[in-house]
């Protein structure tokens, strides 16, 4: 737009129209910045010399042929009003490819006669970047971008125009202050002293321009002016800021001078406000971005450190210099947990200043000074930073003080209004966050002592036999499993016909996960032990845990279980094995020639029938030979429609291991299990192997 400008006043200086170069120049302004704002393509600025007048035509590449003229108290698109009210004459031309707005401005005694067209100005259109990052709402009034049509660019007309020594926008932030939003020439900044609406007297609540002389004027004090001429910048009136231009000496502005101010100040007003407003817009757009983004990014972890370093760099640097996350313990005492400064090298001494400050409050959110009230120590391991600006945020979620959020600024950075409701809001959302991650951890945690305490301490060494586990719990620790297994001694044959110790094992499958799966699982497992103790042959232990689980009622699970007794001979080679598969996956054995074959036959499950009788079933397991024992987590895991168990498919993968230990096939088999589909398994797996050595 400047240059817009800058080519018109440029043209009627050379044919002796400057009478007339400030209506011009308002006209051509509105007219190009209508086809920036509606057209939004590439603009061209024509400029004829006409009997009694020029004649400025601005044409852009858009030839709709319908033109909105609203009404003169409409807060935006006031562009042809005005350049109605201005020019003597303006119309509007077509040709197919393009649209031309003009306007005539006459000048009485002008010149007769034409003369040559000056060439048009091309003016490419502005591009204003709308997908940059968050752009928090302005405090200021306004906040125009791009730099051609900012404030900088206004007030330099505006000099020129009045041929002042300085000029100055004054605008009005949500405390009623006057702060400079722009200035050009004899203009200190920042003004020496503080200016505020009501400084202003009458001029504001009368709205019109003013000039004055006295040196003692609350504005010409301020910017150290002899002489000044001011004008309220007003929108359906309301003040958003005043337009002040000044001198060195008394005198140089008259009622003239303010007339004309006046008028430019009415123009500059609507501009400012659909700028306001267009950024507002982009703003909030941008707000509401950051919060949904913040969001997903809280709800995608459940881990309470993680959920507060997130917070943290969310704050950033995009709302403040520096954050720290306080939490709170059992005596309502806030400890920072998390600090995070821009500039890293400062986040050790911030630590150490907010862990000697006195704690924020935990109940109401505002600003928070008690960071320099650390000791003298503190303070100097901070630095400049023990002087920051901070406001604090309770974090509260289901009515639990999880801590504090606390956001901290350089002191002659203030926090702007709308930066402050954004970490409010963040702080909320921050808070279910937290307290669901810590609600999370606390759940695994749970979860896996009780997991543990289902599993056996330690696996014990059994002689002429190698024997390995593996437990896979599915899902992330969060819930306790339903698969089990147990190897323990249970000691000489109690008849000493055979000097021999003995060993028991078992791996189950309870119906189910969850604290109701984890009850039958414990039972199970105690009274395995229990029983073995008393001497009870395989089959009476399944029969009498069978009938303990009905006697849970409703609480009971089904249970599939593989139990099985481990007897050594001495001088023999490889151990017997009296087992019982009670509705559980069959063993299988691998010979060392790579032939695969079951090991026993099924019978019923647990806790589905009463009255059940098991039978043990006898086998050698012989030098070389191994035992694959496995729940239906292996045997089902599944990849699309298909199981790994399907078409003899644990057999075969069996048979691949021929010769190795068995660590390396409890490896070869978990390993498949995991590689066997593209997502994780939704089922526990345990599974022994036993290889006769």
């Amino acid at each position: 737009m400047a240059a817009a400008r800058r080519f018109v006043r440029r043209t009627l200086n050379e044919w002796d129209l400057t009478q007339v170069a400030d209506d011009a120049l308002l006209a051509t302004s509105e007219l190009a910045t209508n086809a920036v704002t509606y057209a939004g393509t590439e603009f061209e600025v024509r400029c004829t010399l006409e009997d009694g007048g020029v004649r400025i035509e601005v044409l852009d590449r858009h030839p709709a042929r319908h033109i909105a003229m609203p009404e003169i108290e409409a807060t935006s698109g006031r562009g042809l009003p005005s350049v109605d009210r201005l020019a003597s004459s303006w119309g509007i031309t077509y040709n197919g490819l393009t649209k031309g707005v003009w306007f005539r401005l006459d000048r009485p005694g002008a010149r007769t006669g034409e003369r040559p067209a000056a060439p048009a100005l091309s003016v490419p259109s502005l591009a204003i970047d709308d997908t940059a990052g968050l752009s928090l709402p302005s405090d200021r009034v306004l906040d125009l971008r791009p730099g051609e049509e900012s404030l900088d660019g206004a007030v330099e007309t505006v000099r020129d125009m009045l041929s002042a020594d300085g000029v100055a926008v004054l605008l009005t932030d949500r405390g009623g202050d006057l702060v400079l939003g722009a200035s050009t020439g004899r203009i200190p900044d920042p003004p020496l002293a503080r200016l505020t609406v009501a400084s202003l007297g009458p001029h504001a609540r009368v709205g019109a321009p003013w000039t004055t002389d006295d040196p003692t004027d609350p504005v010409a004090a301020a910017l150290a002016a002899r002489s000044l001429v001011a004008a309220p910048l007003q929108v359906q009136g309301r003040l958003t800021g005043v337009l002040v231009a000044v001198a060195g000496e008394r005198g140089r502005f008259d009622e003239a001078v303010g007339k004309r101010l006046g008028r430019i100040a009415e123009e500059m007003a609507l501009s400012m406000e659909r700028a306001r407003i267009s950024e507002l817009e982009r703003s909030w757009r941008g707000w509401l971005s950051f919060v949904a983004e913040a969001s997903d990014l809280l709800a995608g972890t459940l881990d309470q450190e993680r959920t507060m370093a997130l917070v943290a760099q969310l704050v950033v640097p995009r709302l403040a210099t520096w954050c720290a996350v306080y939490t709170v313990d059992e005596t309502k005492t806030a400890r920072p947990a998390y600090v995070w400064h821009a500039d890293e090298t400062r986040a050790d001494g911030l630590r150490e200043l907010l862990t000697a400050a006195p704690q924020p409050p935990l109940d109401s959110s505002g600003a928070w000074n008690g960071h320099t009230a650390a000791p003298g120590d503190a303070r100097a391991a901070a630095g400049s930073t023990a002087d920051d600006l901070a406001y604090a945020f309770p974090l509260i979620a289901r009515g639990r003080r999880m801590g504090v959020l606390v956001i901290g600024r350089p002191a002659g950075d203030r926090f702007p209004q709308s930066a402050i409701d954004l970490a409010e809001e963040l702080s909320r959302r921050a808070a279910l966050a937290i307290d669901n991650a810590r609600l999370y951890t606390a759940q695994t945690a749970t979860s896996r002592a009780l997991q543990r305490s289902l599993l056996p301490p330690g696996i014990p060494k059994i002689p002429g036999l190698e024997v390995e586990v593996v437990y896979q719990p599915a899902g992330e620790g969060s819930e306790v499993g339903g698969d089990f297994y147990d190897v323990f001694e249970c000691g000489a044959d109690p008849t000493g016909a055979v000097p021999a110790a003995r060993w028991r094992f078992a791996i189950g499958d309870v119906c189910g996960t969850g604290p109701e799966a984890a009850a039958v699982t414990g039972l199970a497992r105690h009274a395995l032990r229990i029983l073995a103790a008393e001497d009870m042959p395989v089959p009476d232990v399944l029969a009498r845990l069978n009938r303990l689980i009905l006697a849970e009622g409703p609480r009971a699970r089904l249970l599939t279980l593989l139990h099985g007794e481990i007897t050594r001979r001495p001088g023999r080679d490889g151990v017997r094995i009296d087992l019982v598969s009670a509705g559980h996956p069959l063993p299988l054995v691998l010979d060392p020639d790579g032939g695969v074959h079951e090991a026993a036959e099924a019978q019923p499950l647990l806790g589905a029938f009463d009255d059940v009788e098991f039978t043990a079933q006898t086998m050698e397991l012989r030098r070389g030979q191994v035992m694959l024992c496995v729940t239906d987590g292996v045997t089902e895991r599944r990849s699309g429609d298909r199981l790994l168990g399907d078409g003899r498919g644990l057999e075969n993968l069996l048979s691949g291991c021929r010769g190795l230990s068995a660590g390396a096939v409890a490896a070869r088999i978990q390993r498949a299990v995991r590689d066997f589909g593209p997502e994780p398994s939704n089922d526990d797996v345990a599974l022994i192997v036993l290889r006769a050595s």
